[in-house]
Formats: structure tokens, sequence, C-alpha cells
């Protein structure tokens, strides 16, 4: 598996939540019928925070070995937060009527990253000449 083409792409995943939490935390509140307070845009921007953090860890691993043994904690984390985030969507996404799209579109995304993370972790790398 191309282990840079999965990294990139939760990077860039992570990265754009990251960045729409950061700086439109009370606009997502309002969008989502959210009541919009000092709390609630704190928590979603550290929200952010922990996006951005995978955001960068993805990013700059991006081009490392990864897989099997190698970078094992880096494969562990990223299939926990994607693993657990989609059996959190789905959970969601089966009872839910307002914003339906969006929650089904989040519980895709993570679901393929998941699976990718899965893979990933159960398999050792092959070294590809780049």
């Amino acid at each position: 598996m191309n282990t840079k083409l999965l990294m990139t792409i939760s990077a860039i995943v992570t990265g754009a939540l990251g960045l729409s939490l950061s700086f439109l935390p009370h606009e997502i509140d309002r969008f989502l019928n959210a009541q919009s307070n000092a709390s609630s845009a704190l928590y979603l921007q550290l929200l952010s925070a922990l996006y951005l953090g995978f955001a960068i860890m993805n990013w700059m691993a991006k081009g490392s070995l990864i897989g099997g043994i190698y970078n094992r904690p880096l494969a562990l984390g990223n299939l926990m937060h994607f693993g657990v985030g989609a059996i959190a969507l789905f959970k969601i996404a089966s009872g839910i009527n307002q914003h339906f799209e969006i929650i089904l579109g989040l519980t895709v995304i993570y679901t393929i990253l998941a699976a990718g993370f899965i893979y990933v972790f159960l398999h050792n790398p092959i070294k590809d000449n780049q």
C-alpha cells in the first residue's frame, strides 16, 4: 500500500477540519444549531488543536516507512483516531435527521481512512524505490 498517499490524505482531512474549527468555531456552532458560547468555542478550538496536531504529524511522517514494526505508534494513533471516529459517526449517522449529508460524508471518509490504517498496521511495508 502507498502509505505516502494515505498519510497525505489523512493530513489534508485533519488539517482542513482543524483549520475550520480554529477559525470558525462560532459559525460552526450556529450552523449545527448548537448554542454558541465561550465554552463551546473553547472546546471546538481545543479540538482544532488536536486535529492540527494529527495533520502536522501525518504530513511530516508521510515519507517515512510505516507499517509492521516501523512507526507503529504513528499507525496505531491514526487507527485509533479514525477507527473510533468512524464508529461514533456511524452510530450518529444511523439516527440523525439534521445535517445528514455532512455526517454521512465524514463517516465515509473516516471509514476509508480507518480501513487504510488497519491495513498499514497489520502488514509489513515494502520499501519503494523513490
